[in-house]
């Protein structure tokens, strides 16, 4: 069972965010709307201490916009862990997206069931869990979109707890909208992933 969650609060605020990501590649004029996921934000008040854990929402996202932004409580982790080798689905591991700009997620059906931000625009490079971990770069789905209660509901995807995710996605939708207009569903929102500092 997930831990429980503590509230968004976004002790990261907006003028330290875009120091964070601006070197990253982040272009504020190209780039009006953005998601940013912080890994371990919460390692030290969630978990064991000092510990990036897996199967709990111990990461944030923070939705940004020039007129909006939103901090979430998040899980940029799989959750568990499935050592494997190579690269066929079945003997693969676990993966986890490595850190950086990744211009890939569009407005789209995750798993064709409900609207998320999923992987469509190109490759991303994660890690998988092995002996040791390896690197592994393509199309694996590595979606944003609603985790569960009992579990983080990811095998590499980076999630939003299910009760803030409602939040989210009508924000994300209504920003897009704004900045992007009829194409909103059509365009890249670039995923800015950082480990906490």
């Amino acid at each position: 069972m997930t831990e429980m969650m503590p509230p968004a609060r976004p002790r990261l605020g907006f003028a330290q965010l875009m120091t964070r990501v601006r070197p990253l590649g982040l272009d504020p004029a190209r780039d009006p709307v953005f998601v940013a996921g912080v890994r371990g934000y919460y390692r030290d008040t969630m978990g064991r201490p000092g510990t990036n854990d897996r199967g709990i929402y111990d990461d944030a996202l923070f939705l940004v916009s020039p007129s909006f932004f939103g901090a979430y409580n998040g899980n940029t982790d799989p959750s568990g862990r499935r050592p494997g080798h190579g690269f066929s689905t079945r003997t693969r591991g676990l993966a986890r997206l490595t850190p950086g700009l990744w211009r890939v997620h569009r407005f789209a059906k995750h798993n064709g069931k409900y609207l998320a931000l999923c992987q469509r625009g190109g490759p991303v490079t994660v890690m998988r869990d092995g002996n040791p971990d390896y690197s592994h770069t393509g199309m694996f789905g590595i979606n944003i979109h609603r985790g569960g209660v009992a579990t983080t509901s990811s095998l590499g995807c980076q999630t939003v707890h299910p009760a803030q995710w409602p939040s989210f996605i009508a924000s994300a939708v209504d920003q897009a909208k704004r900045y992007h207009g009829a194409a909103w569903d059509r365009v890249d929102i670039p995923y800015v992933l950082m480990e906490e500092e």
